[in-house]
């Protein structure tokens, strides 16, 4: 077993050594620019992304034509929410989100707001879902679009895409998803689920860094998106810059290989991600975050109360990779906004623990992370004066409230 052992998946993956061996090639021997017109290099370059967009397409049952490359899902998300608020300004100003979505969605709804934006946040659940009715209740005639993601990348719920599709459809407001979590892990079908834009990433399913994908419906209807970046014109006119030729024909080449195992992968994981949680909440005062059912087979986010999350990392980092969070929000001391929205204290939501198995995960490593984490678990409580008026019966709420007042 190879040590430090890696269970943040979530943040990103390992590259498939497929991948890699599918890319190699076109870093030294077949160079050229896809938007080179006039010669061998240029038409082997743009065939080779042409093949990739057909291998990305398929994954999600769109057409090959629907795939914009971006440099990864960030870029996309700003590309499908600053384009639709400039194209359809015409028809209105108000976007509908959740809490609990990706920085890069929220942080880009922020920024419309200062250019005159309305943005509704809508609220979750204790078990992070959104509900249907209050998504429905705050459409208004103003209303171009709804961001939902489809899977969160702390807690792995899984949101009922397809049900606000047909709200979306039903008030003829277009429906965009950051599906940067659920690619590659869960079946996704752009046509199945009514989904009009989605962004995805390539690191996040066994593929490279810095390449990803904005799927843009074509027809029922046809979606249009004001370019953020100007220059060649290149990928349909939404997204201009020289096309990462390699890291392209490993993306694709990583939605195959997605497409193709997935679901034995996800089988597999959800056998060991069970084990790992069942065990880990054998501890007392130990407690999953998020609805049990409705989420991605390889993730798990338990909070270990009376325990600080950043110190029982910091008891096995040489041993294990793990998050506390988001690896976008890492760099900050606060407590995990996600968790804050499913009603957690901020006790609670730093005592937290994200584990995001994937494709390269064994049974072995599974038993080392019960082990080592078991044991951190034990030690930092033995260590604990909360702990210890826990266990000797003292009433920490009453505690806890006094101390906030």
């Amino acid at each position: 077993m190879k040590l430090p052992v890696y269970l943040d998946n979530n943040a990103t993956t390992p590259m498939d050594p497929r991948v890699l061996e599918a890319m190699l090639p076109y870093f030294t021997e077949h160079f050229g620019n896809a938007a080179s017109r006039n010669h061998a290099y240029g038409w082997e370059a743009e065939e080779a992304v042409d093949y990739a967009r057909e291998q990305v397409a398929k994954l999600i049952g769109a057409e090959a034509k629907e795939i914009i490359f971006t440099s990864g899902a960030t870029e996309a998300d700003n590309l499908a929410i600053k384009g639709v608020f400039e194209m359809y300004a015409g028809k209105g100003n108000h976007i509908i989100t959740c809490v609990t979505e990706h920085k890069a969605v929220l942080d880009t709804c922020h920024h419309l707001e200062k250019l005159g934006g309305e943005i509704t946040y809508l609220p979750v659940s204790n078990d992070g879902l959104i509900d249907l009715k209050e998504l429905e209740a705050a459409i208004k005639p103003e209303t171009i679009l709804i961001a939902v993601m489809y899977a969160n990348n702390e807690i792995g719920v899984i949101q009922s895409v397809k049900e606000i599709s047909n709200i979306a459809r039903k008030h003829g407001v277009l429906f965009f998803t950051d599906a940067t979590q659920a690619i590659g892990k869960i079946p996704v079908n752009v046509q199945n689920d009514g989904i009009d834009i989605m962004a995805f990433s390539g690191h996040k399913l066994y593929g490279p860094k810095g390449v990803g994908a904005l799927y843009v419906r074509r027809k029922h209807p046809r979606v249009r998106l004001t370019a953020q970046m100007d220059g060649g014109g290149h990928e349909r006119g939404m997204r201009s810059g020289t096309l990462n030729v390699p890291g392209i024909v490993g993306f694709g080449k990583a939605c195959e290989l997605c497409r193709l195992e997935m679901e034995a992968d996800a089988k597999r994981i959800k056998v060991l991600r069970d084990k790992l949680e069942d065990a880990l909440l054998q501890i007392e005062e130990t407690y999953l975050n998020g609805n049990k059912e409705l989420r991605l087979p390889h993730v798990s986010n338990i909070s270990f109360k009376y325990v600080e999350g950043e110190a029982l990392i910091m008891s096995f980092s040489k041993y294990m990779a793990l998050s506390t969070g988001s690896a976008c929000t890492s760099a900050s001391i606060e407590p995990s906004y996600v968790l804050k929205a499913l009603g957690n204290s901020d006790d609670m939501a730093h005592a937290s623990l994200r584990f995001g198995l994937g494709r390269f995960t064994t049974e072995e490593e599974i038993d080392f992370a019960i082990e080592q984490i078991t044991a951190a678990v034990y030690k930092l409580r033995e260590m604990s004066p909360m702990w210890e008026m826990f266990k000797d019966g003292v009433d920490m709420n009453s505690i806890q409230s006094t101390q906030a007042s």
